[in-house]
């Protein structure tokens, strides 16, 4: 099974329905070159002070000569402004993560990956591992999206993903044939369910392979990524309505209470 492919003017039911099917999607065209500049400027003092991992552990869950980045929130106005509470990724929370989160959903990791040279395949894994006391298939906790800065490509670490596999048990192991690898163009976002089967590539290229993550989880879990300590005060106070409530700082049901009092 291969990756379904879209453009970014494609009827957005047809692409729900691919993600649902497969389990993954690639829409094309929906991030312009300025926007894909100003993010790489905004985090390249970030990027370039985060630790790399030369000696590789292959027990390690992160590759080695791979950079990782969070707190996108904080530190990337153009990711908070444009990707965060995207129409496209607001489609795909509202259709996959409103059944079982029916009060909301929220921001659950802000990451960007800078994958390098040298860099070996991440094992495979889903986003939803975290949450055990579901037995495969779970429901959908989570949706996941990875923003493409460059190209991503087979040779330079385009993500693995194993279609159809966020409806198997836990018994299922994928096989070499069932693995499949997202190639896309600049510009582009990887859709995928928090079930599915997927994992950073090998890179045997020259050059770096640049995507932001972005997950969203149900409103009733707890979010991998602890936005209240990555979001300071003053940062919160500059945000939008829609983006604070998306990052979680509302209440679900009786979740999330606080006496303003106190701080």
């Amino acid at each position: 099974m291969s990756i379904p492919k879209y453009a970014a003017d494609s009827p957005k039911g047809e692409i729900t329905a691919a993600l649902e099917d497969c389990g993954c999607v690639v829409v094309t065209g929906l991030m312009d070159t300025g926007l894909r500049q100003s993010m790489t400027e905004e985090l390249a003092p970030h990027m370039a002070a985060a630790r790399v991992i030369e000696d590789d552990d292959p027990e390690e869950f992160y590759p080695g000569q791979t950079r990782r980045v969070t707190a996108l929130v904080t530190r990337s106005a153009s990711v908070t402004d444009h990707l965060i509470a995207h129409p496209m990724s607001r489609e795909v929370c509202e259709r996959f993560l409103l059944p079982s989160g029916e009060f909301g959903y929220q921001l659950h990791v802000s990451a960007a990956l800078e994958v390098g040279p040298g860099a070996r395949t991440q094992v495979l894994h889903r986003e939803e591992d975290s949450f055990t006391f579901f037995p495969l298939p779970r429901p959908n906790l989570i949706v996941a999206s990875m923003w493409a800065i460059t190209d991503f490509r087979s040779d330079n670490g385009g993500t693995l993903l194993v279609p159809g596999s966020h409806r198997w048990t836990e018994d299922r192991v994928a096989t070499k044939e069932e693995i499949v690898q997202a190639e896309m163009p600049a510009g582009s976002v990887l859709y995928w369910l928090g079930g599915l089967l997927h994992g950073a590539g090998a890179n045997t290229a020259g050059d770096r392979r640049y995507g932001v993550i972005l997950t969203y989880s149900v409103g009733w879990v707890r979010q991998e990524e602890n936005q209240y300590l990555n979001i300071p005060a003053e940062r919160l106070a500059e945000l939008s309505p829609e983006v604070k409530q998306m990052a979680g700082f509302k209440m679900y049901r009786a979740l999330g209470f606080h006496d303003p009092s106190a701080s």
